[in-house]
Order: structure tokens, then C-alpha cells, then sequence
């Protein structure tokens, strides 16, 4: 009786422990990371007055608005305005408020300093394009209510700082005039619009600043016309240059009459040094002027005239005028001399001495300064410091102090643009990576903390403790191969032509690489990258090989600009090589054969679509040659609503290159303008494995998924429905989705959605595809999928063909030979807009899929593919619940415990990017946009290794009891076979 008593107790203890699957507190940053940014600097207005933390004020190419610590470079607020809400101008109110303008002048709004948080909003009204203005005067006031101006779509307006309200606004779209400049003289009223009428009218308009009165018009022609905007250089005196751009116009604005003086730049300068930009920099009474690599500085002097002050000849960057104590003006000049930075601070009034001159020794790998921003602090023996803020080619963001870097931001990986992996070195044996940073007594310490964690005895401190622990101690950051093929390198391509590997363990950057083929300082004038691709991938017994990417480009913005290619080390970060091409790159295409030294062959198709092999070598070239014929691809013109099939032809004819080829058209699919327009399109990842062609459905019956690589998804709709919600009525609008195969142009299914609109997000995964929109009709988001299958294999369903051989699995299969296929689809309800659709992927394709679904909030939500299979039907029966249909519902379903990015955001999210791991239940997930983050999640359950928070202590215990019961149930035994015996 004690015996079983003993083992009720012990199976008690051992079912009530709770089986979570949920993420703990303490493991936090364990299997995840997350990086934020803010992308490239446009504007900065630094706040550093005596009281309050000291920091500067951005806004971002990223549309993100943001507040620094100038101390430690933190963030202390941010905010991401979107993208159709760019901003134009960025100010400080009242020393309280953060005034930003956006959307090309139509939104002003008030942020509070210290946290962030919307004070007001306000639209202004206006049809007419035009420049966007936006001046905060210092003592302008209204009724004792501060002012803020603002020229946007032809309307001036004063608006209330206070409260956003407009007091007054003026309209000026019926004199069709282009507002250059709003200017308000410090101690007066009067507020001065000047700007162009045509190319040659220069009009000044004198308006009451108190009530928006037009007090005076004031109109002036200059029969050379004019070139660009007008720099305001005093008070009182205007620069611009003429139609020419040979000559410098100073204007005079505020007399009686308007008056123009010209003088030839070659009078000041010399000879031709180019072609002359003035520089929009806000420097009192004096212009500058850049002549390609030379910078010319130009003070203005009374009437006009014009004087060189200083010739600059690797000038990279001036800053705007800083008032810094009583009547004085200084500036900061960015130069580049022998590898480092040299700055400069200037006082205006005195140009010939140097108030400070620091150099400093920069990373090559930032690049050229793009722009500097100066501000001012008072050192502890009450003197004048400046200190720097640079914005690099890279879009790095820099702070200068003293001579040093006091820290730097890497920026640039706010606009990832594509993204690939590579595989880390295998650790070599006898080596080993690992460093003893422990002592015995902290050895002990910390599995006494871990026990304590493990029985639920730790205080907070202790836990957090435990986890900084964990984190220190994790092998994730190693820099090898680990056997689950967690740890690898992310290859990111940035807008700036910047490649970055991240660590996928902790998210660290092990090198960058600003590729000299994609600078704008080198050949390339114009540069713009557009991919990057596996090159070579050594096996892993090829110790001493290095694996390599390619880099794609073009020498301009156009599509059929000349490309140009970079292949780099990924393991190192150099770039092995760099190839500038004669023809264009219009799109690559990766082919799956590898040559003997395990490079990848890539196939380049430039704007007449001709194709060029890459590597250009006769073993290359020999592989190609075999699968000539077998080689197709595609091409859409979105914008003309084609579709075209293309397959090689011959050799390129009048040139000689035996690595070209001419192509054909096979077929075309036209749609036709009036009806249909395409919006999107979408096709299988070119690594995505199947593990089984074969589907299992109720009742032991078997349906064959129709696996294609050559399977394209194609959506378009109505013309009228192509702009913005509710402009379209359900009537007019409609969305049509295609399933196309690529090699012979045959429409394999075709389906029509009325009263819906786009925008369409759709991934293609195996034999189905999954696609979002917006339905009219029911005012809500949809989701839809269409499944695919074979019905040519529906004979082998017999089991005793099979058996006998015969059947027509080996057959082979032509793509020309009409497929007999069946479709299933389904449409269901879902309530969020969404930016980015992804699929998970597995090694060998076994695990269930799901649905990684970027939403509007800038979360990443995982969504089990079995709740979009279109035969779930409303009463399932038996079997098909076995085979684990879910009943039907319109709506899918939105757990909160199903976001991968937990509580957090990846703001301004743009695109989500699964990676297989050699362990087949795990995917990893890299989120990107303004933010990055990176995750593991299983799908179906780590079924194939034990979790993270698996409780081996209590393993341990529950072996321990074990063997003591048997130990006791031994001696029991015995004892009772003892006393049997002596009866």
C-alpha cells in the first residue's frame, strides 16, 4: 500500500508541471533582437538649452521624426509618419513644441519636446503644387499668440502656435506666381513673399503680418531669366543664377524699386571650372557656390557686387549660420584631406582667421560628408565649444566634439533594399572558440541562481540577473556553424549601395562594405543598387574557401542604364572584384547549375532583352550550353499591361561576345488598358522544397499538388480602381487574378472578384497562393487562396498499379502538354490592412506552413495555414476533423499570442524574409524597415529537439525519485519475501 501511495504522489508531481510554449520574461533577446533607427538626416534642430536633457531634433528620409540624445546618441521619442507623408521642414516653437510640416505642405504639426507626444494637427488647404515654406519667427505675434508661417499648394498661412488654428492665410495660386522665399525682418510686421512668375518676373509681395493685408506688389522683369531657387543672403539682398548659369544675379528686394546686378563667374573664378550649384546654405552675406569638386565662397557686398573670399578645392559639406553670442555668426566647413576629415568653424564677419580646427580620422567605409549641422555649448572656462552633427554617403549619423567621434549611428540599415545569407565557417576541431570568463565562485554563483530560478525562489534582481547570464553565456554570437543552423550571416543591401553581414544571433554588424562601384564619387554618377545574389557557396569540407555574393547595379536611374557588378567576400567583407558593363541589367536570373569551382551561373538580361552568362568562362559556358534549350523566363510591363515569354535564340548577332545571347518572344499575355491594369505579381522562392507532391485527404483518398517552378500569380484591376479608398464605387471596381504558366503562356485559372480593389499582397508557396485586398462591398479587408492540382495523376491512386509498376510517376512531364489541374478557393474576412505577406520555410519541407502576415501596426503576425484551406466547410465531418479541417467561419482569426515580434514594432515595415535552419521544425524570420528584427519560430512545435526553457533540473529529480522508489520497492520486497518465508 505505501508503495503505490508512493507512485500516485510521484506521477501526480510529475503531470502537474505546466508545459508553456509561451515566451517568458527572462528570455527576452534569447531567440530574438531588435534594432531601431531612423534613417538618413534631412533636417536637425538642436535643443541645448541650461534646463533639460540635451538633444537634437530629426527628420528622415524615412518620413521619421525623431529626438537624439546628444549624449548617448539614444532615442528618446519617434515618430513614423508613413509613407506618402514626407517631411518637408522641421522647427522648434516656444522652446517647447516641435513644429514639422509633411506631405508636400499640407499637414502642420506640433509635437511636445520633452516626450513626443501630438499637440495639435493641422491641414491646410490649397490645390496648386508648389514649394513647401515653413518659417517660425522668434517675436511675431498675433493677438499675444506666437506665429508660424507657412507657404504650401499656393496659400501663405499663419497659423497659431498655440493651438494649430489659422489666423489668416493669403492666396496667391490666381497670380500664378512660385514663391521662392518668405521673409520676416526681425522687430517689423511686414512679411515679404518673393518669387518667379514664368522664368524671367521677379515679384515681391509686402503683406501685414498681423491680419494677412496685402500692403504692396512690386513686379520686375530680367530678360536673361532665371535658373533654380534664390538664396537670401541679407536682409535685404537675394542670389540667383540665370537661365545660363554663367552669371551670378544679386536682387535687391526692399527699396522702392527692384533692381538686378549680373556678374560673370568667370570674373570671379577664373577660368571654366564646370557648372556652377549654389549651395542652399543660410550664411550671412555670404554665398557658396560648388564647381564639381571645388567650393568657391562669395561674400555679397552693398549694391550687389560680388568678391571671392576663399577657393576650397575638397569642400564637402557647410553648414548653415549659427548665432552663438551678441552680433556674431560662425559656421562649420567639412573637408577631405589625406584620408581623415579636417572641420573648420568660421566666423562669418571674420573670414581670414580660424575660430576652431579639428581633424579627425574617419572609417573610409562612411564615406564622403553629405551634410553638417553646428551647434554650440559653453565649456567650463566659459569659452565657446561647437559640436558637429555630419550625415554621411552611407546615411550614417555622426556627432563631432572636441576632436573626437563621441558616437555614430549606422543608419544606412534603415533602408535595406534586399537580402540574402551565407553560412558561417565550420569550427575546425581541437579549436576551440569559447573564452573562460569566469571564476570558480562565479561559476558556483551562477548555477545557485539558476536552481534558485528553477524552484521559483529568485527575486527580481536575481532574475534579472539570470537573464543577463543567459545572454552573456549563449553561444549564439559565436562566429561558427552551430549544428542546428541557427547562426548565419545576413548579407543586407541598403539604398546607399552599402552592403552590411549582420550575426543572426545577436544582430551585431561583423563588417560593411560602401561599394566603390555604387558611390557616387566614383564612375558612377548616378548609382542605384538593385540586388544581391549567392555567387559561390563553397561546401563545407572546403576549409580554405570563402563564400561570395554578387551585387547588381545600374550607373543611373534609369532601367537601361549601364549595370555594374561587385562580388564580395562574405566572410571578410572585401570585394574580390568589380565589373563595369557596357550593356544594362534589367533583371537577373540565377540558373541551378554551379560550375567546378561551385559558382553560381546568373544570367543577365538587359533592356533589349539580350541575355549575358556570368561567370564568363568556358566552363561556364559549356554547362550553359547543355541546357540551352530548357532555359525560359519572363517579363512584366506593369505599366503597359504585358506579359511576355521569352526563351535564347542564337548568339548576340554583331557583336562579339560569345557569353551574349539573343532571345525570342514565346508569348504574350495582353490586358487590355481600359479593364484591367496589373498591380501585382508573385512566384515560388527558387529554394523552396516540397517535401511531398502527394496530399492525403479524408477517406484515404489522395489529390496530387500541381508543383510548378514556372507558376506565376498575376492580379489587375479596374482602372478607376486604382487611386485611393472610396473614389471607386463597388460597381466600377473589380480585382482579377490569373494563374499563368511561364513557359507556355497557358492561363491555368482565372477568377474575378467584384466591388474589390487593391492594393494586393500575395505569396506563392508549393501548389497555392494566398492573396490580400479590399473588398467594397463589404467595407472590409479579404484574403482569399486558390489551390492547385494535378488530375493527370489521378490514376496512381490505385494501390495495386502501383505495386505492378504501372503507373505514370516516372513519366516524364512537358510543360507543353496541356495539364489537366483542378483549383479549390476560398475567400474569408480579415480585419487589418497589411504591408508584407511571407510563407515560412523549412529544410525538407515537412513542418505545416504558416502565414507570416505583415500588418498595419508594424507587427508580424504568424498564421497557421490550415485556417485558409479552402475545403473547410461549415459542418466538417469525422474524418475530415482527423485530417484536421477547421470549421468555416468568414472571419480569420487574430490570436495575440500569434505576433512574432511579441509587444514589439517593426516600424515602417517593408518586408519580411524567412530562412531555413538544419532543424527541420524551426524557420528564422528577419522583419526589416525603418526597424529590424529577427526571430525563430516553429510552426509545428520544436517536435524534433527539447525547448529553451526545458526544466532539466526537474528531469534530474524525477530520475532521482524514480531510482529511489525502486530502491525502496526493493527493500520492501525483500523484507516481505523475508517474513513469508519465516511463517
Amino acid at each position: 500500500m505505501d508503495i503505490r501511495v508512493f507512485l500516485l504522489l510521484l506521477l501526480v508531481l510529475v503531470s502537474s508541471v505546466e508545459h508553456g510554449f509561451s515566451l517568458y520574461e527572462d528570455q527576452v533577446g534569447l531567440m530574438d533582437w531588435h534594432q531601431r533607427y531612423i534613417g538618413k538626416v534631412k533636417h536637425a534642430v538642436f535643443h541645448t538649452q541650461k534646463t533639460g536633457r540635451k538633444r537634437v531634433v530629426v527628420s528622415t528620409e524615412e518620413n521619421v521624426v525623431a529626438s537624439l540624445d546628444l549624449r548617448h546618441a539614444e532615442i528618446f521619442w519617434r515618430h513614423v509618419l508613413g509613407t506618402n507623408d514626407a517631411v518637408d521642414a522641421v522647427d522648434i516653437a516656444l522652446g517647447k513644441y516641435v513644429i514639422t510640416l509633411s506631405s508636400e505642405g499640407s499637414i502642420l504639426r506640433a509635437w511636445n519636446l520633452p516626450d513626443g507626444q501630438m499637440v495639435w494637427e493641422s491641414f491646410l488647404q490649397g490645390s496648386n503644387p508648389s514649394k513647401s515654406l515653413l518659417s517660425v519667427p522668434i517675436n511675431l505675434k498675433v493677438d499675444k499668440d506666437n506665429v508660424i508661417l507657412v507657404f504650401s499648394k499656393g496659400f501663405l498661412h499663419a497659423v497659431s502656435s498655440i493651438d494649430g488654428d489659422v489666423l489668416w492665410d493669403k492666396d496667391f495660386s490666381a497670380e500664378s506666381i512660385e514663391v521662392q522665399q518668405i521673409i520676416q525682418p526681425p522687430e517689423s510686421y511686414v512679411i515679404y513673399a518673393v518669387g518667379f512668375v514664368g522664368s524671367s518676373q521677379f515679384d515681391v509681395y509686402q503683406i501685414n503680418a498681423k491680419s494677412g493685408e496685402l500692403l504692396k506688389h512690386k513686379s520686375a522683369a530680367f530678360p536673361d531669366g532665371f535658373y533654380g531657387e534664390v538664396l537670401l543672403v541679407s536682409s535685404d539682398m537675394l542670389v540667383s543664377l540665370d537661365a545660363t548659369r554663367s552669371n551670378l544675379v544679386t536682387i535687391s528686394f526692399r527699396k522702392e524699386e527692384i533692381s538686378f546686378s549680373k556678374t560673370h563667374i568667370s570674373y570671379l573664378v577664373g577660368e571654366s571650372l564646370g557648372i556652377p550649384v549654389i549651395l542652399p546654405s543660410k550664411l550671412s552675406g555670404i554665398l557658396a557656390v560648388k564647381f564639381n569638386t571645388l567650393l568657391v565662397f562669395i561674400r555679397v557686398k552693398s549694391e550687389g557686387k560680388l568678391e571671392v573670399v576663399d577657393k576650397i578645392a575638397n569642400a564637402a559639406a557647410v553648414s548653415d549660420a549659427l548665432s552663438f553670442s551678441e552680433g556674431q555668426q560662425a559656421f562649420a566647413l567639412v573637408e577631405h584631406v589625406d584620408g581623415k576629415i579636417l572641420l573648420t568653424v568660421k566666423l562669418s564677419h571674420d573670414w581670414n582667421s580660424d575660430f576652431l580646427k579639428e581633424s579627425i580620422a574617419m572609417d573610409h567605409q562612411w564615406g564622403l560628408v553629405q551634410k553638417v549641422f553646428i551647434n554650440t555649448y559653453i565649456r567650463t572656462d566659459r569659452s565657446h565649444g561647437f559640436r558637429v552633427l555630419i550625415v554621411m554617403e552611407d546615411h550614417s549619423l555622426l556627432l563631432l566634439q572636441q576632436g573626437e567621434i563621441v558616437w555614430s549611428r549606422e543608419e544606412g540599415l534603415a533602408s535595406i533594399i534586399d537580402v540574402t545569407t551565407s553560412e558561417l565557417p565550420v569550427e575546425k576541431k581541437g579549436v576551440s572558440v569559447a573564452k573562460v570568463e569566469q571564476n570558480l565562485f562565479e561559476w558556483l554563483k551562477g548555477h545557485v541562481l539558476k536552481l534558485k530560478g528553477t524552484l521559483m525562489l529568485a527575486s527580481p534582481e536575481d532574475i534579472a540577473v539570470i537573464q543577463d547570464m543567459r545572454l552573456k553565456s549563449s553561444e549564439k554570437s559565436k562566429m561558427t556553424r552551430d549544428h542546428n543552423g541557427f547562426r548565419k550571416l545576413l548579407i543586407v543591401l541598403t539604398r546607399a549601395g552599402k552592403l552590411y553581414a549582420l550575426h543572426t544571433g545577436d544582430g551585431r554588424v561583423i563588417w560593411s562594405l560602401l561599394l566603390p562601384s555604387l558611390r557616387k564619387s566614383g564612375s558612377c554618377k548616378h548609382p542605384t543598387g538593385l540586388s544581391v545574389y549567392q555567387w559561390q557557396v563553397p561546401h563545407h569540407h572546403a576549409m580554405d574557401e570563402n563564400p561570395s555574393v554578387l551585387v547588381a547595379g545600374r550607373c543611373g536611374p534609369h532601367w537601361d542604364a549601364p549595370g555594374v557588378l561587385s562580388f564580395v567576400d562574405t566572410y571578410t567583407g572585401k570585394e574580390l572584384n568589380a565589373l563595369g558593363l557596357t550593356h544594362s541589367v534589367a533583371q537577373v536570373i540565377p540558373l541551378p547549375f554551379t560550375d567546378s569551382t561551385e559558382q553560381h551561373l546568373h544570367l543577365l538580361i538587359d533592356s533589349d532583352q539580350c541575355a549575358h552568362l556570368y561567370p564568363r568562362t568556358s566552363e561556364a559556358i559549356g554547362i550553359f550550353q547543355r541546357e540551352f534549350s530548357n532555359i525560359y523566363w519572363y517579363s512584366v510591363e506593369a505599366d503597359n499591361g504585358i506579359i511576355k515569354g521569352h526563351a535564347l535564340r542564337s548568339n548576340c548577332i554583331g557583336v562579339v561576345d560569345e557569353y551574349c545571347f539573343n532571345s525570342s518572344d514565346l508569348w504574350s499575355i495582353v490586358f487590355p488598358s481600359e479593364s484591367e491594369k496589373i498591380i501585382a505579381t508573385a512566384t515560388r522562392k527558387l529554394n523552396e522544397v516540397v517535401h511531398t507532391q502527394a496530399k492525403v485527404i479524408a477517406d484515404q483518398d489522395v489529390m496530387f499538388k500541381y508543383i510548378s517552378k514556372n507558376l506565376l500569380f498575376v492580379a489587375t484591376i479596374a482602372p478607376k480602381a486604382s487611386g485611393e479608398f472610396g473614389k471607386p464605387t463597388p460597381e466600377e471596381s473589380w480585382l482579377v487574378v490569373y494563374l499563368i504558366d511561364t513557359v507556355t503562356g497557358r492561363i491555368l485559372h482565372r477568377m474575378t472578384h467584384h466591388g474589390s480593389q487593391g492594393p494586393v499582397h500575395a505569396v506563392l508557396s508549393e501548389n497555392w497562393v494566398v492573396y490580400h485586398y479590399f473588398n467594397l462591398r463589404a467595407h472590409r479587408y479579404e484574403m482569399s487562396v486558390i489551390e492547385i492540382y494535378d488530375l493527370s495523376r489521378a490514376e496512381n491512386k490505385d494501390v495495386w498499379k502501383l505495386l505492378v509498376g504501372k503507373h505514370n510517376l516516372t513519366s516524364p512531364i512537358s510543360l507543353y502538354s496541356r495539364p489537366e489541374v483542378m483549383t479549390k478557393s476560398q475567400s474569408y474576412f480579415f480585419t487589418q490592412s497589411v504591408k508584407a505577406l511571407a510563407v515560412t520555410s523549412t529544410a525538407k519541407g515537412i513542418t505545416s506552413k504558416q502565414l507570416l502576415i505583415g500588418t498595419i501596426g508594424d507587427q508580424v503576425l504568424a498564421l497557421d495555414k490550415r485556417y485558409l484551406d479552402p475545403r473547410r466547410s461549415v459542418n466538417p465531418t469525422q474524418a475530415e476533423k482527423e485530417e484536421g479541417i477547421i470549421p468555416l467561419s468568414d472571419s480569420l482569426p487574430i490570436i495575440p499570442q500569434s505576433y512574432v515580434t511579441h509587444a514589439l514594432k517593426v516600424e515602417g515595415l517593408r518586408g519580411i524574409v524567412t530562412l531555413p535552419t538544419k532543424l527541420e521544425s524551426t524557420t528564422l524570420v528577419f522583419a526589416h524597415g525603418v526597424d529590424l528584427f529577427l526571430t525563430r519560430i516553429a510552426p509545428s512545435r520544436t517536435y524534433d529537439s527539447l525547448t529553451e526553457d526545458f526544466s532539466y533540473a526537474l528531469l534530474l529529480l524525477t530520475i532521482v525519485a524514480l531510482i529511489a522508489a525502486i530502491f525502496v520497492t526493493w527493500v520492501l520486497s525483500e523484507k516481505k519475501e523475508l517474513q513469508e518465508k519465516w511463517r
